[in-house]
């Protein structure tokens, strides 16, 4: 039977000479593997064989992600190829074979080379220059099956029930003559497979997850008997079996394993070893009685290793995944449904035309609808999306190349000189119910004086581009006061029950942080501000005993979804979106729904909201502007980043090195570089991703500065500084902040007790500190702004995807915002290490140069249903009319063909009417 399967092969080969070619064959069958922690990692590195060296070299990258902190599983495993490499050379001694491991690692305790050297000895199939992928596919063993010894492949049949047949090749079919051998003597069927095919290939060997319950096992063996096994025996079976499962090597479960359940359940006795830590953990999380103790399960399975992680990552993930298919199912069966019309014609056409005309009030759709896949129309790429074909850099710019990296200097922008009519108003000429707003300071700065006017004296919207730490706050305090003054008697009362004001806020940190500052300075007109947030939420009573609502954007849409709960929402009289520039990031068609809701609701019930919109320095404000419905001559307000209170000189280092160890190596010597460039003149403030990161670079720099006798720049030479460090260390809760305050290097993130960073704070505010590296709890919370800033890496895990992404240009943005102490520095410094294909982002994102485009599509039909829910949407036309109230619609008109539309789409449809029935 199988000689006739192999001879069919042949035939189909020689009919389509062009099937698929061996590499890609060869990568279909290696995705046909379990994907582990040791599967994920890049071509090129080292890859074990056998199940010893495996165990062995999960113990290594376990050894080396604890030493170098939470770095991401490329960095880990290149790692551990050059440890071996070192390791496994016989022409080192051991004392040599520590310094060069310290190189990569940097100093390491005896007992951890010991271990990494008694690790070293148990990988016995380790070549030099790595063996894992590349190599191996060369050796043409690295698809050997662990149970049966074949590379095993997969015919792409036309008959399913001939493929599952060809699940298993015995050893002893390999040398048959009919057989197509590859260059190893693997046996080789037909060409690779597609994804159904790989489905049905991996049933046999591969267990779901999902699949395994407290009962799963007991089920198995009684389906492997047939039925034919009493229940109790069953039971009895399966406890010993999961028993067996849990202890001793795979030759010694197999020979148990073997006694208890006979030699002819042999396929059952396979499968359970090839699953045997899914059927161990699974079972056991399965029957934890309660919460508790199934998460103590999962912190023992996170500790014992990554394959046990990557199981729990596997049972989280299938969830979604689910999900995912659902979606799927639903899909192809609307595309089928619609398929099945189209074919039908005649009476279905007209009776869909039908409804299209009753829809159509008059016979507005014209022409045949066009369908659209909304999934590949969404921007892939998010938030990270890069419209501008180039960077036009300001003048002085200038690019250095050096191994391994480039650097791009944008110098700072010189402040503008007063204009003629430029005044900056002082606060003794406000109104005096408006002065007590501003108590202590003594005039406003050059944005604010210029909004003055239109914030406090006029109702117009407004939109006001500036950058980071030029006072937006003080401007929305001024419309705050304008809306008061409408609610205000003549005796300088003010009636509250009026009106409410809503202040958008994109961030938890940053709603706290405006809650405090409002509530602070409009104390004396009796005004409550309160948060609502997902942390945060309020009575009825309490939002009716509310004038500000400060909120972020998905509460807020939450809220004026709700049809029955619109009370107080019709009360709202100005609402304040701050960062709108966040209409271009994952969040932003949630902005988009809230202010195009908001404006209908002004064209409906006639009564004004008052929108103003605060934003980072953008290239394309004009857009913005005419979204939130701004008139240009009154209410639009740009300025460039000569307004900072601080000019700002950048560095942008793009990392050109592959391999990343040495890309990570690399950046700590850059960190390291800057930092020195500056010490003993500047503070500085190094961004980083993680907790233990934190300790680790700061560590990293105090000893690369010991090592070359540097470290006394970072101390002042007052002896009273260095007592104060001093005393302070004593007091510090944190190890790692005793290790390092008395050198002048402090760590800051959450994860601190409150006394150790209000220290911290302390210390870095008095100039005692001179090198502070912190997560962006610094970028978001207090602000303890330093001459220089370094961003140190861009990538920062997101547990919602499972993988390391790129940082919110919303939090480079903030961190940036930290360089430069207004009344201190003449200029502040900002530097962001990144990778090389990362460079031209970053340059467009700081130099207004990265256009704000709309990601609603990729919310479209959410944000659709929740406009029908809200009645506001009840028929196609009434659909079509919405979207011309979003960015996207917008957008689409500015530039056509980004959002797939043919360039000259314009002169066949000027409102784009078909576009928007299409969508």
């Amino acid at each position: 039977e199988l000689d006739e399967k192999l001879k069919k092969s042949k035939k189909k080969k020689e009919r389509d000479p062009l099937a698929e070619p061996v590499p890609v064959r060869q990568s279909k069958r290696r995705r046909l593997r379990e994907e582990s922690v040791l599967t994920v990692t890049e071509e090129g590195v080292y890859q074990p064989k056998t199940k010893e060296t495996r165990a062995a070299y999960e113990a290594m990258l376990s050894l080396i992600q604890q030493q170098l902190g939470g770095q991401p599983l490329n960095i880990v495993s290149g790692a551990a190829d050059e440890i071996l490499a070192v390791l496994k050379n016989e022409g080192i001694k051991n004392p040599d074979k520590k310094k060069e491991i310290e190189k990569l690692l940097n100093p390491i305790p005896s007992q951890v080379f010991d271990q990494l050297v008694s690790i070293g000895k148990l990988i016995t199939d380790y070549q030099d220059g790595g063996d894992g992928a590349g190599g191996a596919a060369a050796n043409g063993d690295e698809g050997l099956d662990d149970d049966v010894g074949v590379a095993v492949e997969f015919e792409e049949n036309e008959d399913e029930e001939e493929e599952s047949d060809l699940d298993m090749v015995q050893e002893d079919e390999e040398d048959d003559d009919d057989g197509v051998e590859n260059g190893s003597g693997a046996m080789q069927m037909g060409g690779g497979i597609d994804d159904d095919d790989m489905h049905e290939a991996n049933e046999g060997m591969n267990l779901n997850v999902q699949d395994i319950d407290a009962y799963w096992l007991q089920r198995k063996i009684s389906q492997a008997y047939d039925q034919q096994i009493d229940p109790q025996q069953c039971q009895k079976l399966a406890e010993e079996v999961l028993k067996i499962l849990a202890e001793g090597d795979d030759r010694e479960v197999e020979t148990k394993l073997l006694v208890h359940l006979q030699f002819d359940k042999f396929s059952l006795i396979k499968y359970l070893l090839r699953n045997r830590l899914k059927v161990v953990w699974c079972t056991r999380l399965a029957r934890a009685e309660d919460q508790e103790e199934r998460k103590k399960i999962e912190e023992e399975m996170m500790s014992l290793g990554p394959d046990l992680a990557a199981i729990l990552e596997q049972l989280h993930a299938t969830r979604a995944t689910a999900k995912e298919r659902q979606k799927n199912l639903e899909k192809s069966i609307r595309e089928e449904a619609r398929r099945l019309k189209d074919e039908s014609g005649g009476d279905g056409d007209r009776e869909r035309r039908g409804y299209a005309d009753r829809d159509a009030e008059g016979g507005w759709l014209k022409g045949q609808r066009q369908l659209l896949d909304l999934d590949s129309l969404a921007f892939e790429q998010g938030g990270l999306l890069m419209a501008n074909k180039k960077c036009d850099l300001p003048v002085g710019s200038y690019r250095h190349h050096s191994k391994g990296y480039e650097e791009v200097h944008v110098p700072a922008l010189k402040a503008k000189p007063l204009e003629s009519n430029e005044r900056l108003v002082k606060i003794s000429e406000m109104p005096d119910w408006a002065q007590p707003a501003f108590k202590g300071m003594q005039q406003l700065n050059r944005v604010q004086s210029k909004v003055y006017e239109t914030a406090l004296f006029s109702a117009d919207n407004i939109l006001l581009c500036a950058p980071t730490g030029a006072g937006k706050t003080n401007v929305a305090v001024l419309t705050i006061l304008q809306q008061l003054a409408l609610n205000m008697d003549a005796d300088g009362s003010i009636n509250h029950g009026n009106y409410k004001i809503v202040y958008v806020a994109p961030m938890k940190a940053l709603v706290a942080e405006v809650v405090g500052n409002l509530s602070h300075r409009l104390e004396a007109y009796g005004v409550t501000v309160r948060e609502l947030s997902g942390d945060q939420t309020l009575t009825r009573q309490q939002i009716d005993e509310t004038q500000i609502i400060v909120t972020t954007p998905e509460k807020w849409d939450i809220i004026t979804r709700k049809s029955g709960d619109r009370t107080y929402t019709q009360l709202v009289k100005l609402l304040i979106i701050d960062e709108i520039h966040l209409l271009h990031d994952n969040r932003g068609p949630v902005l988009e729904s809230i202010v195009a809701r908001t404006v209908r609701q002004i064209e409906t019930t006639k009564e004004h909201i008052r929108l103003v919109g605060l934003s980072a320095t953008l290239p394309n404000f004009e857009d913005v502007a005419l979204f939130l419905r701004v008139n240009f001559e009154k209410g639009l307000f740009h300025f460039d980043n000569s307004y900072r209170p601080v000019p700002l000189s950048q560095q942008y280092i793009g990392i050109t090195v592959k391999k990343p160890l040495q890309r990570f190596q690399l950046m700590n010597d850059i960190c390291y570089e800057k930092v020195m460039a500056v010490a003993g003149k500047h503070q500085v403030l190094i961004f980083v991703h993680s907790r233990k990161e934190t300790a680790k670079t700061a560590r990293a720099v105090r000893d690369t500065a010991l090592a070359n006798d540097t470290l006394s720049r970072f101390l002042k030479e007052d002896a009273a500084s260095r007592e104060i460090l001093q005393s302070h260390t004593d007091m510090v809760k944190s190890n790692d902040l005793k290790d390092l305050l008395p050198y002048g290097f402090a760590i800051h993130h959450a994860g601190l007790a409150r006394t150790d960073r209000q220290i911290v704070e302390e210390l870095f505010g008095d100039g005692h500190v001179q090198v502070l590296v912190s997560t962006a709890t610094l970028a978001w919370g207090v602000n303890l702004p330093a001459h220089t800033v370094i961003i140190k890496g861009t990538q920062i895990y997101s547990p919602e995807k499972g993988a390391w992404t790129e940082l919110s240009p919303l939090d480079v943005m903030q961190m940036l915002g930290r360089a430069g102490r207004p009344q201190y520095d003449s200029y502040g410094e900002g530097i962001i290490i990144t990778g090389h294909s990362e460079l031209q982002y970053y340059l467009s994102l700081m130099n207004q140069q990265l256009p704000i485009e709309s990601q609603f599509i990729s919310k479209l039909a959410d944000q659709l249903n929740a406009e029908i829910v809200l009645g506001t949407v009840q028929n196609a036309r009434e659909a079509c009319n919405w979207i011309g109230y979003t960015y996207l619609y917008i957008r689409m008109l500015r530039n056509p063909t980004l959002y797939g539309l043919p360039a000259d789409v314009l002169s066949r449809d000027l409102t784009l009417e078909e576009r928007r029935a299409d969508l």
